[in-house]
């Protein structure tokens, strides 16, 4: 059975504040293949501070710089192949074909597309030819909250990561506790591509604590989430106290 009780967290693999564990349960079997752990209030918040710090930096890099890390992560997600395959059977109990083909295979996928979109993608346009002048300027929003399901797990958590990493923005990454194998695997990826510290953060939670910790953090500026209509209601009454945007689906 695997241990996978650490979050990563600014640039490094941490232990969490309190040790509450969870065990992640094969479908296929209904037999546990994972201990991990639930991330409570104080792991979210030191999770942020170094998102917001990271931000500081990583939100003025160039599209060079990015789209070079994005390469990168490309062809080190291509060599973890069998095991981001692998994760994905165990936590979802998929047939391997399915989770290779499909669930991996979606992931690269995401991945090519927008390192392709980033290159083509001008964060600096002439409003228009009625004012020659003035532009438009496109800036990443800052902090993203990033809540995932279980169902999906890599094609969700690249179609989420992927473009916050391509804007220039910094980001806390939930996962769904019933399938965050591939999602620490992902981790993995990001810390041997040497994104800089801060920039990806990964806490394994439930909804109901990690993901409320979350979503109503102060110095979080976005939120996107897929998952259930009940949690996004409760996510929207979080995003409200402070006017977050929010992405639900």
């Amino acid at each position: 059975m695997l241990e996978k009780k650490n979050f990563y967290i600014d640039g490094k693999w941490v232990n969490p504040i309190n040790k509450t564990e969870l065990q992640v349960i094969d479908p296929a079997t209904e037999k546990s293949c994972a201990t991990i752990s639930l991330g409570g209030k104080e792991d979210v918040n030191i999770a942020v501070i170094a998102a917001k710090k990271a931000f500081e930096t990583w939100g003025f890099t160039s599209k060079e710089e990015r789209i070079k890390l994005l390469e990168k992560l490309y062809e080190i997600y291509k060599k973890r192949w069998n095991d981001i395959s692998y994760a994905i059977t165990l936590e979802m109990g998929a047939p391997k074909d399915f989770s290779s083909k499909l669930q991996t295979g979606t992931g690269a996928s995401h991945i090519k597309s927008f390192i392709k979109y980033l290159k083509n993608f001008e964060f600096e346009r002439p409003l228009g030819d009625h004012a020659p002048n003035q532009r438009i300027l496109y800036e990443p929003k800052g902090v993203c909250a990033l809540i995932t399901p279980w169902n999906w797990p890599m094609n969700q958590v690249c179609l989420k990561v992927m473009p916050a990493l391509a804007s220039g923005c910094t980001m806390v990454l939930k996962p769904s506790e019933l399938a965050p194998l591939s999602s620490m695997i992902l981790a993995e990826l990001i810390d041997e591509t040497k994104f800089p510290a801060g920039v990806f953060n990964l806490v394994n939670g439930d909804g109901s604590t990690t993901g409320d910790a979350l979503t109503s953090h102060p110095d979080v500026n976005m939120i996107s989430f897929t998952g259930s209509t009940r949690a996004g209601a409760l996510i929207s009454q979080n995003a409200a106290k402070d006017f977050k945007r929010v992405s639900l689906e």
